[in-house]
């Protein structure tokens, strides 16, 4: 949708790169990379053309790429919207051995026109507080990402609460204001685990919104599609203060330096600047350098990052617990014949490490948070089970994550058939009712079968009762997994249905369900 854009663009772009091409790619770099490089994808031929080095992409969230690299997996570049979290993390280990800024992108506020006329927000001068003003009177509902599964999330999150701090300091712990944050993100209507997803989902979703946060980038280039939009974003530039994404291209691997100085080189030609600005909508890291006529000219006042990994990581909780309305999760879980054996075991593990049995980077982030409700619905050839779960204690020896791990043991056999659209059915039934009780949280559906259905309706029948259902109901968004033998069309149907997204366990369940979390 969006990259269609820049696909058109190519035809008359590349040529003006003016760089003497000097092989056809002859040498792969391996690159993790965050998913919003994917609009990058077009010009890696001619990259290829002109420096020799093909870049192969493994696209990740910012977490998710960090603990990787962390982990020990090989990759010969790291590509992020900034790095500071990975350079916090890897400071005593020296992985990073270099890294330089390649193009800027502010994480601001993309707002319906007609609001921003309203407010006055088209010409003044607005605030972090004016904007959580509109959202805490139930005025300004938006979309962003989850800042422990997405770097826009992540940025716009410290920037926002160092504006709201007022030191004009880098965040410290006791600085971090959580009433301020807690009125801003009562407005927090749609959120996701990629930047990507998020800017797709507000087009679906836009007749509802009234914005969303992500990056400049993203905004214009939602607003440079035709007839993408109902009406064009305004954006909007915090006057006390946003975080710019720098994507810097870090070098991991030091044998391949000199591929990483040349690269560096390359991008930060005035030339190679020019022409990703027009492709990706981004302000060039080189001064001097002609920026995009369709990129505003704004005052982009920033504020310091975070230099301590606590701090960081205590704003992370403090969203997950305090800042943001919780979550009430439906997962559909299939305990049928099929699934005997490694199925139904993996199915215990990736579900007991939600309770703080990961420890890990993301697992720390992924698990159930405060306040939150979980709905475990238990099906074979029939609902075997329906059991609720709430969280007041993030502890893993707490009761409540006792009682959940003690059910996944004994509540989960396989045995029988597959009813996949009663129970799910059931789940919307359930949903839509704690959601008409109480509309402040997050509600969503996690559907995990090995197979197709095999009793009960069928996904025609689900078809047609989910479209009786009350449009709160229908607003939820269900998450299929694909795993074993599930069908792969009606999964991704399902997706389509309810606006959720296909996930593919590709043989890691806990790894899912983990990414699982950034969307709920």
């Amino acid at each position: 949708m969006i990259r269609r854009l820049v696909v058109a663009a190519l035809a008359f772009l590349l040529p003006a790169t003016g760089i003497a091409a000097c092989g056809g790619g002859d040498t792969t770099l391996t690159v993790i990379a965050g998913s919003e490089l994917k609009d990058l994808e077009p010009l890696l031929d001619q990259i290829a053309e002109d420096t020799g080095y093909r870049l192969d992409f493994t696209y990740t969230g910012t977490l998710t790429g960090a603990e990787r690299v962390l982990g020990g997996e090989e990759f010969d570049l790291a590509w992020f919207s900034h790095a500071k979290y990975l350079e916090l993390l890897a400071a005593s280990s020296g992985l990073v051995k270099a890294s330089e800024p390649v193009m800027l992108s502010p994480v601001v506020l993309g707002v319906k026109q007609s609001r921003a006329e309203q407010w006055g927000w088209s010409n003044g001068a607005v605030t972090w507080a004016d904007i959580a003003a509109r959202a805490d009177a139930g005025e300004f509902r938006f979309a962003m990402t989850n800042p422990t599964a997405s770097n826009s999330g992540f940025t716009a999150l410290i920037g926002v609460a160092t504006a709201f701090a007022g030191t004009g300091a880098a965040l410290s712990v006791t600085d971090i204001p959580t009433e301020e944050m807690q009125r801003f993100f009562n407005g927090l209507e749609l959120t996701a685990g990629s930047s990507g997803w998020l800017a797709e989902s507000y087009v679906e979703s836009q007749a509802t919104l009234d914005g969303l946060v992500n990056y400049e980038s993203v905004l214009l280039s939602l607003n440079a599609e035709p007839g993408l939009l109902a009406e064009p974003l305004t954006l909007v530039y915090p006057a006390d203060g946003i975080v710019t994404a720098d994507y810097p291209l870090m070098l991991l691997n030091e044998s391949q330096r000199e591929a990483h100085t040349a690269l560096v080189d390359y991008f930060r030609s005035p030339a190679m600047q020019e022409t990703i600005g027009t492709t990706t909508l981004r302000r060039p890291a080189v001064p001097g350098v002609n920026i995009d006529s369709r990129i505003p000219d704004a005052v982009l006042v920033e504020v310091p990052f975070p230099g301590s990994l606590g701090v960081i990581d205590e704003l992370l909780f403090s969203y997950l617990d305090d800042q943001r309305a919780p979550a009430h999760t439906y997962y559909v879980l299939d305990a049928s014949g099929s699934m005997e054996g490694e199925p139904i075991e993996s199915l215990r593990i990736a579900l007991k490490n939600l309770t703080g049995l990961d420890t890990s980077v993301t697992g720390q982030f992924a698990r159930f948070r405060l306040r939150e409700e979980v709905t475990l619905i238990v099906f074979s050839d029939y609902v075997e089970s329906v059991v609720d779960f709430v969280i007041s204690d993030t502890d893993p020896n707490s009761a409540e994550f006792r009682r959940f791990r003690e059910f996944v043991d004994s509540g989960l056999v396989a045995g029988g058939g597959t009813a996949l659209y009663d129970a799910l059915l059931l789940a919307y039934e359930m949903a839509g009712a704690a959601k008409e009780a109480d509309k402040e949280r997050f509600y969503s559906i996690v559907l995990l079968s090995d197979g197709e259905a095999n009793e009960g309706l069928d996904y025609g029948e689900f078809d047609r009762a989910f479209s009786q259902l009350h449009e709160d109901a229908q607003a939820i968004r269900t998450f299929p997994i694909l795993f074993g033998d599930a069908s792969d069309d009606e999964m991704h149907a399902l997706a389509e249905l309810t606006r959720g997204r296909v996930f593919d366990s590709a043989g890691d369940l806990a790894k899912v369900f983990k990414t699982i979390r950034g969307y709920q």
